[in-house]
């Protein structure tokens, strides 16, 4: 594997260590360390989308101008693959395929790496959440995807690609929004900050409901927060809510907690609420709080 690095440059080194990943370099480095031989000229034909692609829409006016350009210019510089059983996996450079194909070229200049699946995947989305303007829900996708596959925890993850853990955690809170809403999300019709707040209730028809009033009356993140903690919309939408009168440091303790955990805490009753999504979350407040569970 180490071999394997030190081939593709220091670029990819630095891209796959533990360090903060910078994309920035990173197709640089392989164009400038490939030697004319390394590109070959590659029917369009021939090439598929990455699999792990997090992006599943592109602007056609972006791809557009794209087009135009190479049609003037030609394609500045490579795209990269890996050969697949048949023909090419695409790993940095699908905008410019697709535009090359809107240009009406039959072939594409390429140079031919070697990645494994786990590599693509995080290539995919460095690229895209680094270079791109990525929407909000196919980020949070490519978030649970890797650390899934990886077995990351949120903080690891956090570290590894640049992110703060708030963002991380905020990010994978969109996946429980209704489909209907994460369309509208997608589509730019509701803010990343108007999600975020939508993703912290748990009535779906609610979620909808508010989702639709954020667009037919332009409502600010602001004016939705306040409507959503207002008593009036509790009760038009069947929300029972118990007013108690909280112990002022209850109320100090769970902020602490939610911020060393990373999740909502709930300190009432004498005891202690720690909601969790599922195992791997269970397994990270578990890793947070130092305890091990071991077997036998």
């Amino acid at each position: 594997m180490e071999t394997k690095r030190k081939a593709l440059g220091k670029g990819l080194e630095q891209l796959f260590s533990n360090e903060v990943i910078d994309f920035d370099n990173f197709e640089q480095d392989i164009v400038n360390s490939a030697k004319s031989s390394d590109i070959l000229e590659i029917s369009l034909d021939e090439i598929r989308s990455n699999p792990y692609q997090p992006r599943t829409t592109f602007k056609d006016e972006s791809i557009e101008e794209l087009a135009q350009s190479i049609k003037e210019y030609g394609i500045v510089q490579p795209i990269i693959v890996k050969k697949a059983v048949k023909g090419y996996e695409l790993i940095a450079g699908e905008r410019r395929t697709k535009a090359a194909r809107v240009a009406g070229l039959e072939t594409i200049p390429a140079i031919v790496k070697e990645f494994n699946d786990h590599e693509m995947m995080e290539i995919a989305l460095i690229e895209n959440i680094q270079r791109e303007d990525l929407n909000p829900i196919d980020e949070a996708k490519a978030y649970d995807n890797i650390i899934q596959l990886s077995h990351m925890t949120q903080e690891e993850f956090a570290h590894r690609f640049g992110k703060s853990r708030s963002h991380v955690t905020n990010m994978l809170g969109l996946l429980k929004l209704p489909n209907a809403t994460k369309k509208l999300v997608e589509e730019n019709k509701i803010s990343m900050g108007h999600a975020r707040s939508l993703s912290k209730l748990g009535d779906e028809e609610l979620i909808n409901k508010l989702a639709d009033k954020i667009i037919t009356e332009s409502l600010s993140v602001r004016e939705l927060e306040h409507l959503i903690s207002s008593e009036n919309l509790s009760k038009n939408n069947k929300i029972n809510r118990k007013v108690e009168s909280k112990n002022m440091y209850y109320s100090i303790y769970e902020k602490i907690m939610r911020e060393k955990i990373g999740t909502k805490v709930k300190v009432k009753e004498n005891k202690i609420e720690i909601p969790f999504d599922r195992q791997k979350d269970l397994e990270r407040i578990l890793e947070i709080l130092g305890i091990e569970i071991t077997g036998d």
